[in-house]
């Protein structure tokens, strides 16, 4: 295979990004073939600008049955991702699916399962894993050099949404249309990373605000208590009704401490532990030697062409994945576990009770505003628009 032939699965917001710079050829080794979405007009736009070269489909397995795809792209909403990745490793084709993985982990891990089966390359668009600040954190962290965990803190306040925003769309933050709302919709980013440097946490106590800013029916605001394996903790704080808002991500290890905010890294590093210090001074109000470290951060953040292009180098190279789609469960996990432990007001264990989970949200999005209507009928979000 000389080149990867790729089709995009829902030209929406994000789908229209990756075909655009597809088109492009800003992925070397990639050429876009095909497109789908269920709206004509986003077909029509489509056609005026992506060229004539690439078809136009308005369902997902006429395109997977072309033959004019060896992977696909999905950018459809989050209901609909793993039935469709599924169906595609089913024949045969590479996956690229958008964030979040899923909206529950149930489903999540059929779509694993699918993945595993099909030998086929699975990846998922967390761009931010590009972020060479957040590469260096994960760096720092398995080497060593920051110690075991004692502390993790992410305070990402600056979502700011006004009610118009939730208005644009009925299927804005409802269970049914999205299935969660801060969590699934702005945060998968953050969890991902947040896991991805500093390990899972093994249980979960969380407090989420349903509405409590705004006129929907998910969350809008959520502060999260988690424990990790080896003692340490961490809090998750989130909101789209704060103005102004902070991204301030603090690891807090045995050997010292770093903060990543406003786009810098600052490491401030303990020439001696801080366990090992607690016993062994004399001083009761002494503290161990600490330096403030420049930390070189090289390379630039490469985004979405950064993810697709790593993906197409997988398929054809065997190049190791920066974003395997296997690990979407990982944050799904994480925002499954605060939803579960505000609707039960308990500890939740990750990883979560997938049937307990599964069947709550079902009563949310019995109950839900929003219902997906096509010809006059309710449509089960199965991917199968």
């Amino acid at each position: 295979m000389k080149k990867v032939r790729i089709g995009v699965i829902g030209i929406g917001n994000m789908g229209s990004v990756h075909a655009a710079y597809l088109s492009k050829g800003a992925v070397p080794g990639a050429e876009i073939t095909a497109v789908c979405d269920i709206k004509p007009e986003r077909l029509k736009w489509a056609r005026e600008n992506l060229g004539d070269d690439v078809r136009t489909f308005d369902n997902a397995d006429a395109l997977m049955d072309s033959g004019i795809a060896d992977g696909i792209m999905i950018a459809v909403p989050h209901y609909s991702h793993p039935p469709i990745a599924i169906k595609a490793f089913e024949k045969g084709l590479h996956v690229l699916t958008e964030k979040p993985a899923g909206v529950y982990t149930k489903q999540v891990r059929e779509m694993n399962e699918a993945a595993a089966r099909s030998g086929k390359v699975f990846g998922i668009m967390y761009n931010q894993r590009t972020n060479p600040l957040y590469q260096k954190l994960r760096e720092l962290i398995q080497s060593g050099e920051l110690g075991e965990l004692r502390r993790t803190n992410w305070i990402i306040t600056d979502w700011f949404r006004t009610q118009a925003y939730y208005n644009s769309g009925g299927w804005r933050a409802t269970w049914a249309g999205e299935g969660g709302g801060v969590l699934l919709n702005q945060d998968p980013h953050q969890l991902d990373l947040w896991q991805w440097t500093c390990g899972m946490p093994k249980r979960v106590r969380a407090f989420c605000g349903f509405g409590k800013y705004h006129d929907i029916e998910v969350e809008d605001d959520v502060t999260a208590y988690v424990e990790y394996e080896n003692g340490a903790t961490g809090v998750f704080v989130t909101t789209t009704g704060e103005a102004p808002g902070t991204n301030r991500f603090e690891i807090v290890g045995d050997r010292g401490k770093v903060v990543i905010e406003d786009g810098k890294l600052n490491f401030w590093r303990l020439r001696q532990s801080s366990s090992q210090y607690i016993w062994e001074a004399k001083d009761g109000f002494s503290q161990p030697e600490c330096w403030k470290c420049d930390i070189p951060i090289h390379g630039k953040e490469t985004a979405h062409i950064g993810i697709t292009s790593n993906w197409v180098d997988s398929i054809l190279n065997g190049t190791p994945l920066l974003a395997p789609g296997y690990e979407g469960i990982n944050g799904l996990q994480i925002s499954n576990a605060m939803h579960l432990s505000a609707w039960t007001d308990n500890w939740v264990d990750i990883p979560v009770d997938e049937d307990l989970f599964y069947n709550m949200l079902q009563e949310k999005i019995k109950n839900s505003r929003f219902k997906k209507v096509v010809d006059e009928k309710v449509l089960d979000l199965d991917g199968s628009y």
